[in-house]
């Protein structure tokens, strides 16, 4: 019988050093900065046996974005022009939108799921959250599954 495993999102600065590295040198490798796990390792400073022991178990959150469907929730203010400037902070970060759902505004604000194809963003989800979150009108903004 197969242990069951489970996922957790934990902020880096609560982590071991050790897996924050080897996130560091996954990172190298896969963004071309390096070409092998030995110049990886070197680099974030850790040793090529803690790189393969961790390596399958450290992933960081802003890479649930790769080459996933992200639906997104929000509350927007009913005002002219909010989900306008949201559907444009999308196209802004190279989010492909899929679909569009919006709730009929009630007590001055909106319900709003975007379901995008994020692969091709270059920023990070943090940011991309960071950014939408501050657009003129958006209450809250957070991801809703992904």
């Amino acid at each position: 019988m197969g242990r069951e495993v489970k996922y957790y999102i934990v902020a880096a600065d609560a982590l071991p050093e050790i897996f924050v590295k080897v996130a560091e040198a996954k990172r190298m490798i896969q963004t071309g900065e390096v070409n092998t796990v030995g110049a990886a390792t070197r680099m974030a400073g850790i040793s090529r046996s803690a790189f393969y022991k961790y390596k399958d178990s450290v992933q960081p959150f802003n890479d649930l974005k790769s080459e996933h469907i992200i639906t997104f929730y929000g509350m927007l203010k009913d005002a002219p022009g909010v989900l306008s400037r949201v559907l444009s902070g999308f196209a802004g970060a190279d989010a492909n939108i899929l679909t569009i759902n919006q709730s009929i505004p009630t007590n001055g604000c909106a319900a709003v799921t975007v379901s995008a194809e994020t692969s091709d963003m270059e920023m990070t989800l943090e940011a991309f959250l960071e950014q939408i979150s501050g657009v003129e009108g958006v209450v809250r903004f957070e991801v809703l599954a992904g």
